[in-house]
């Protein structure tokens, strides 16, 4: 007597679909303007060579189910010198932001910080899941502090950036409301950036 039976998944994948399913902050996005529901973006596999470390997901990448669809993705994408399939190619770069849910918008439409519960939940998981990746690129301030434990400004932070290339590099946020930021700081195109999109290079 035949008795067929799903496949088992992976650590990697059942990690993923335990993610996907999550709801802990369904009340709190509930409660904010944007009356969302959780949906996370869980965008990794073990094995990737590259760690993009972000946020969390925007109102745009709520709706789509894919990091970084936006012109903060596209801007990002510019940085690392990286196609869009390269950037998303699982086996080659992992996309772990500090939340994995669109956390919704404050009374002035911008959007609420990555509430801390996601990443005390989630985030040793994963790093254990994907074990020693070749270059983290760290975006943004609440990535910064969670995995260099930075204590200074996100300007200061990647204004120290040789201090922790050539495996991480910390970045600002790729939005729009840091062009003046990146007006401001000339040194990051002229400088940084060469040296990531070489190091892109070489491990891809």
């Amino acid at each position: 007597m035949r008795h067929d039976t799903a496949p088992a998944q992976s650590p990697g994948e059942d990690l993923i679909a335990r993610i996907r399913a999550c709801h802990l902050c369904a009340d709190r996005f509930a409660a904010t303007h944007t009356a969302h529901a959780p949906r996370p973006v869980a965008w990794f596999r073990p094995g990737a060579r590259i760690l993009v470390a972000g946020q969390a997901p925007g109102a745009r990448v709520h709706l789509s189910g894919r990091p970084f669809t936006d012109p903060s993705g596209d801007r990002l994408r510019d940085w690392l010198g990286m196609d869009e399939a390269t950037f998303y190619d699982r086996d080659r770069v992992a996309v772990v932001p500090m939340a994995f849910c669109f956390p919704g918008y404050d009374a002035r439409k911008a959007d609420l910080p990555p509430p801390p519960i996601c990443a005390r939940t989630w985030h040793g998981e994963v790093m254990e899941a994907l074990g020693d990746v070749d270059l983290m690129v760290l975006v943004g301030g609440h990535a910064h502090k969670w995995h260099i434990g930075a204590r200074t400004g996100v300007t200061e932070t990647v204004a120290d950036w040789r201090r922790h290339a050539p495996r991480v590099f910390p970045l600002p946020h790729p939005s729009w409301r840091n062009t003046a930021w990146l007006k401001r700081n000339p040194w990051f195109e002229a400088d940084l950036l060469p040296v990531l999109r070489a190091r892109v290079r070489e491990i891809l």
